[in-house]
């Protein structure tokens, strides 16, 4: 759980190479579990070895009339769920979770009869999962459109050969802010921090993830936001509980789905993909501003698999299959605000027409400001601060 990991290296998407050699997450591993006090998946992560996806396999035999999808909340295209059911057959249910460590607490009391078939990790899940038999192995075989896959996006460190997860859309963290409220410029973390203070007082609302929510002090103050220093750690609880806690009046992982459409905050962190879909949903778009956090911020990127005793393995495999083809790619994308790691999905979707893709896709100038989150000893200590300034907050 605490293996070296190599540094990140960013490169164009039309390279051969990994786009991220490093495993990241917007979403800390254990956090949940240690803040819900869900002891059985830290003993599930402390044992060593474990099943790794004993699970019926698919062999490329009839589809099965239903398809479970475990997933992150509104992260797929309706048109596209439609189009695999009217043409291939099976029905499909959605089920959504608000972390990665939700969604791994569940599997793990679930022991395989969870009754999900495809699971939406993020990468540095990938390894624990695997290792404790959450994950069923691909058959790639069955899976020919991941051809259309840029290699930049394959191959990951959490998964060098794609044996359990091909990547399903990747993102940043930065701010939304209504320039109504707001009528001067944010352009830092540091912007951003001293607007919650003064112009959007009581409404402000931060992401409801321990670790970007943290990143905020780090990122500001040119930190690694990694640190496992003590004193780093003090002063972060120090600044958040005290200092930003009583002007924050949420903490919403998604604000794009009804905070920035309905104006009830004017001061937002948010995700790239969250925040393109508020502002297009909302009825004067102009009034909003996205702003990618600098000087530094996050990156991740989220993976399609399989759960171990998926009870429609073909079917899975089917609508991995189908998801992978350039035109429901960009539909994704569209819907969803997000980089699906296609080749030349960028061209595509500029001559698509599709609008705002300045916050779905980056310069490489933007992206070496971009850092990928560990998971340290310090991870407890991190969800401490989380719980802590919630409470502060009255949330």
């Amino acid at each position: 759980m605490s293996a070296e990991r190599s540094p990140l290296r960013i490169l164009a998407s039309t390279s051969a190479a990994p786009i991220i050699a490093k495993e990241l997450s917007r979403r800390r591993f254990l956090s949940f579990a240690a803040a819900a006090g869900g002891t059985i998946f830290l003993a599930a992560c402390s044992s060593p070895g474990g099943n790794t996806g004993s699970s019926p396999q698919a062999s490329g035999g009839p589809l099965e009339d239903k398809l479970s999808i475990y997933s992150w909340g509104d992260y797929d295209a309706p048109s596209v769920l439609e189009d695999f059911t009217a043409t291939l057959g099976p029905a499909i249910t959605l089920d959504s979770f608000a972390s990665n460590e939700e969604m791994i607490s569940k599997l793990v009391a679930a022991k395989g009869t969870s009754g999900y078939d495809i699971i939406v990790p993020t990468g540095p899940f990938i390894p624990q999962m695997i290792e404790n038999g959450l994950l069923t192995k691909l058959n790639l075989d069955l899976i020919p459109n991941i051809e259309y896959m840029d290699p930049a996006f394959l191959k990951q460190a959490w998964d060098p050969e794609n044996a359990y997860s091909i990547c399903k859309a990747w993102g940043t963290t930065g701010f939304v802010y209504d320039k109504t409220v707001i009528t001067r410029e944010l352009t830092t973390w540091n912007d951003f921090i001293d607007a919650a203070q003064n112009e959007a007082s009581g409404k402000t609302s931060l992401l409801d993830d321990p670790a970007p929510m943290s990143g905020i002090y780090y990122w500001a103050n040119g930190i690694d936001w990694n640190t496992t220093e003590t004193s780093d750690l003090d002063a972060c609880e120090e600044f958040m509980v005290n200092e930003l806690a009583p002007h924050v009046t949420a903490f919403d992982s998604y604000p794009g789905g009804a905070a920035i459409p309905q104006a009830t905050h004017a001061l937002m962190q948010a995700w790239n993909g969250d925040a393109r879909i508020g502002i297009q949903e909302s009825p004067d778009p102009e009034r909003w501003q996205w702003v990618l956090g600098a000087p530094d911020t996050e990156l991740w990127m989220d993976n399609w698999a399989i759960a171990t005793g998926a009870p429609h393995p073909e079917a899975a495999h089917a609508f991995i299959n189908f998801v992978l083809t350039p035109e429901n790619s960009l539909a994704e994308l569209d819907y969803i605000g997000y980089h699906t790691g296609a080749t030349d999905i960028q061209p595509a979707a500029e001559a698509a027409g599709i609008e705002m893709l300045d916050l779905v896709f980056f310069t490489p100038e933007q992206i070496a400001t971009m850092h990928t989150g560990e998971v340290t000893e310090a991870q407890q200590r991190i969800v401490d601060i989380w719980n802590n300034t919630k409470a502060a907050a009255g949330a």
